[in-house]
């Protein structure tokens, strides 16, 4: 990879790299199947994540797993999925790509949370999936989810998503942001110290 390369993500144990051509590499630690190459040995050195040679237009990572967008708008996700966070149904490890449900199409952006994944969609509406100890997912609860779910009053009007390990953000086309999960030191920037299961305006 000393050339070709248009973009990089950075999980816990393991990174990846998307190739000018549209395919995803991976390397470094591989226990829950992060590198998405069907095994969970490590590798040292890039590999090729299965049936994503081609066709990615971005790549995000977690802690213990990664997620690409396609060029055609959909999501697919790979590694440890003991909170939800691979969106598929199911709670079960997954060392190969799978379809993030209701997200074939449709889909602008990703962002990777420590074991929560979020997405922006091309009507600009934020949805997440996967751990919600904090209230990350942002949809008025904290239970975890195991399919995408509409952030709480943000269906629209969303141009950007970002994560951190257990908090999410939001731009608005206006220009204003707003936070939602946890916020013991204050970065959901609402003026508190209190976790918020709803998007909060950052003040």
């Amino acid at each position: 990879l000393t050339s070709g390369v248009i973009a990089i993500a950075i999980g816990g144990g393991h990174a990846c790299a998307l190739t000018i051509a549209g395919g995803v590499k991976c390397w470094g630690w591989n226990g829950e199947g992060q590198l998405g190459n069907g095994t969970t040995v490590n590798s040292s050195t890039p590999i090729d994540v299965s049936g994503l040679t081609s066709g990615v237009a971005a790549i995000a990572a977690g802690e213990y797993h990664a997620c690409a967008l396609t060029i055609g708008g959909g999501v697919k996700c790979w590694g440890q999925n003991d909170r939800g966070q691979l969106g598929n149904s199911t709670t079960t490890n997954s060392s190969i790509p799978v379809n993030v449900s209701g997200l074939t199409i449709g889909v602008t952006a990703i962002a990777v949370g420590a074991f929560h994944t979020c997405a922006l969609t091309a009507s600009g509406g934020a949805k997440c999936w996967g751990y919600n100890n904090a209230g990350q997912l942002g949809n008025g609860s904290n239970a975890d989810s195991h399919v995408p779910m509409d952030v709480t009053g943000l269906t629209a009007g969303m141009v950007v998503i970002t994560t951190g390990t257990f908090h999410t953000c939001g731009l608005a086309i206006g220009g204003g942001m707003k936070c939602w999960g946890a916020n013991e030191y204050g970065q959901l920037g609402n003026g508190t110290n209190v976790n918020s299961s709803t998007a909060v305006d950052v003040t």
